[in-house]
C-alpha cells in the first residue's frame, strides 16, 4: 500500500511539473481563440515547437542567470516578474506564463513580437526563419 501511495505521489508531481503538452492542432485552435491571426499561425507554431515543445511548463535557465518561461519561453529579465506580483513589460508574473491557461503567455508574446518581431526568439531564428514552416491547414 505504501509503495502504491509513493508511486501515485511521484506521478502527480511529474504531471504538475510537465504541464499541458498541446498537440499541434489543439494549439492552433487555442491560439486562434486568443487572437493569433491565421496568416501568422505557421510562424507561431514553429516558434513554440522549437522553444518549448508545446509544453506550458517549460523553463530554461540561460547563461546570464535569467530564466525563460512557458510555451513562448518568455524571459524574466524584461518581460515577467519572477518575484512578487505582476510586473515588467508584460505586467505579469512569470508563474502565470507557466499556466495551462495560455492567455497571459499569448498576450505577452504578441507584445514581444509587436516590439521586436520574430527575431526576439532564437528558436524562430534558428529553425523557422527562411525555412519550411509547419503546414497547419489541416487544423482549421
Amino acid at each position: 500500500m505504501r509503495t502504491l501511495l509513493i508511486l501515485a505521489l511521484v506521478a502527480f508531481i511529474g504531471a504538475a511539473v510537465e504541464g499541458k503538452k498541446f498537440s499541434q492542432c489543439a494549439l492552433v485552435k487555442e491560439l486562434l481563440k486568443h487572437g493569433i491571426p491565421k496568416n501568422e499561425m505557421a510562424n507561431w507554431i514553429c516558434l513554440i515547437e522549437h522553444e518549448s515543445g508545446y509544453n506550458t511548463k517549460a523553463t530554461h535557465r540561460n547563461t546570464d542567470g535569467s530564466i525563460d518561461y512557458g510555451l513562448f519561453q518568455i524571459n524574466n529579465r524584461y518581460w515577467c516578474n519572477s518575484s512578487g506580483g505582476p510586473g515588467k513589460d508584460c505586467h505579469v508574473t512569470c508563474a502565470a506564463l507557466l499556466s495551462d491557461n495560455i492567455n497571459a503567455s499569448v498576450q505577452c508574446a504578441k507584445l514581444i513580437k509587436r516590439r521586436q518581431g520574430w527575431r526576439a526568439w532564437y528558436g524562430w531564428i534558428n529553425h523557422c526563419n527562411g525555412k519550411k514552416l509547419p503546414n497547419v491547414n489541416h487544423c482549421y
